[in-house]
């Protein structure tokens, strides 16, 4: 099971909606997908609720079950090539910025692992827009991350703390890989955004992804309606469809995901 995690202490830069797509993609590719929600905003957990499977994100930070995460694993028989399961956010969540790192990536590591046991191909991992105790022990646990990036001063503001948290991790996780910055809800006609991505491109030549998604509506209304972007039925939604495509091609194959 390769693990991904989308990140940036910064919000509203499109962190989750990319997650989401991603997770329907792959999901569209035949792989076996878990997300789990670590996000108290549960942004994630609302788009993606068809896909509850009643597990929530808490318990990544608790012992190990005895069985394992079996309530994960397709149901045996039911056919499918593919099952998307969501272990989605929850208000105890919160207790996890209580514990000590050590203890917190210890345990959610331990979880991850358990996981990818049930069959899993890939695991996706929604983040608090904040430097916390979560979003540090899924970096830990991680194969890979992903930072969305609006091009908005405070954004890139964010990103800079992302780029230095990143590389302190990778001193204990040196499996980790940075897949880099995606500018999102990106306005090609407003030159702050033009400004903005050429300095981030100039700054950080290697770190930022050949691939860009559109300040877009349609996407907008694919998140509260539950599908992705190409389910909706708008020649609007076209641009976005292709262009959030590419970029879950690119993650794709940066991961090296087998199938």
């Amino acid at each position: 099971m390769k693990t991904l995690v989308t990140a940036n202490q910064k919000g509203g830069v499109g962190k989750t909606s990319t997650l989401v797509h991603l997770a329907f993609d792959f999901f569209e590719r035949g792989l076996r997908v878990a997300v789990i929600d670590l996000d108290p905003q549960g942004n994630a957990s609302y788009t993606l609720k068809d896909f509850a499977t009643g597990l929530h994100a808490s318990k990544l930070f608790g012992a190990v079950p005895a069985g394992g995460w079996t309530e994960t694993a397709p149901a045996a028989g039911d056919g499918q090539a593919a099952r998307l399961a969501l272990i989605e956010s929850d208000p105890v969540l919160a207790n996890a910025e209580r514990l000590s790192l050590d203890d917190a990536r210890e345990l959610f590591g331990a979880n991850i692992k358990a996981l990818a046991k049930q069959g899993f191909d890939v695991c996706l991992i929604d983040t608090a827009p904040t430097l916390g105790v979560g979003l540090a022990a899924a970096l830990f646990a991680a194969d890979y991350v992903l930072s969305p990036i609006e091009l908005e001063a405070y954004s890139i503001q964010g990103i800079k703390k992302m780029v230095t948290t990143i590389a302190n991790v990778r001193q204990k996780n040196a499996k980790l890989q940075f897949l880099g910055m995606v500018p999102s809800k990106v306005d090609a006609r407003n030159p702050r955004h033009v400004r903005h991505q050429a300095e981030l491109l100039a700054a950080y030549p290697k770190m930022m992804i050949p691939a860009t998604v559109g300040l877009r509506s349609s996407i907008a209304d694919a998140l509260a309606s539950g599908v992705p972007v190409w389910k909706i039925k708008k020649t609007a939604a076209r641009k976005a469809s292709k262009e959030v495509r590419a970029l879950a091609d690119y993650v794709f194959t940066k991961m090296e995901i087998s199938q």
